[in-house]
């Protein structure tokens, strides 16, 4: 976390954007660039989730992962789209 004006700020990992779903597929836009990920290679319940339950999902604050609290699933977008940011030790 960062401070600001004596406020801490959580880091944004990740700007996740565009977030929609084709059958299996995952569509979103992160710092960016678009992605399509298969959901059955990550997430068998999520792929054979109803549209409305795909669709009521929440990105974390910090953009680090995605959340479908009806189904009690949680994705990392790291973990997705396989890349990994290198953190600074503070």
């Amino acid at each position: 976390m960062e401070k600001i004006s004596g406020t801490q700020v959580m880091k944004k990992y990740h700007d996740i954007k565009n977030v929609r779903f084709e059958r299996y597929h995952l569509m979103l836009r992160v710092d960016g660039k678009d992605h399509k990920i298969d959901l059955r290679q990550y997430s068998k319940k999520l792929a054979a989730a109803d549209g409305r339950a795909k669709m009521k999902f929440e990105i974390s604050p910090s953009g680090y992962g995605i959340h479908w609290p009806d189904l009690d699933e949680d994705l990392s977008i790291d973990g997705m789209i396989k890349t990994v940011k290198v953190r600074k030790a503070s």
